[in-house]
């Protein structure tokens, strides 16, 4: 996966999360069931806004919220119960709408057991609008010059 042109230029911000997926996470099988991989994304993603203190509350004190447009999810290998994982998150695109881009792998062998990307979109949170750039306040706090 690779940045996003328009954004060649700036540092790939990339942030790892470890999760243990619970007895409740699983079927009957053991198996992690596909559902609760977007549950470790909102796990994952959430660590990574607060890493630059742009988390969801941030977000909305700063008039915007961020709902997510697009998932996208491939699964190679099944993660089963207990089986520590670890989730990169890296930043990919920031400055139109904030796509991130995650790989999960299994936390001792580091196989890679699954891809996945999200889409969110500023919205102001007073009129509902959306906005078609990011606000300088995304830019602020990765520490970049808006555009």
């Amino acid at each position: 996966m690779t940045a996003n042109k328009a954004n060649a230029g700036a540092p790939r911000r990339t942030v790892t999360t470890e999760i243990t997926p619970a007895f409740c996470d699983v079927d009957p099988m053991g198996v992690v069931w596909h559902g609760n991989y977007f549950r470790y994304l909102e796990v994952a993603r959430t660590a990574f806004l607060d890493s630059f203190d742009y988390g969801y509350i941030k977000m909305e004190e700063s008039g915007y919220v961020w709902p997510i447009v697009e998932a996208r999810m491939k699964y190679i290998v099944p993660v089963f119960f207990g089986q520590r994982i670890r989730v990169v998150t890296t930043l990919v695109e920031y400055e139109n709408r904030l796509r991130l881009d995650y790989e999960i792998f299994e936390a001792v062998s580091g196989t890679r057991t699954t891809k996945a990307q999200t889409t969110q979109i500023a919205v102001r949170k007073a009129t509902r609008e959306m906005c078609f750039a990011s606000p300088a306040i995304l830019f602020e706090k990765l520490g970049l010059p808006p555009p």
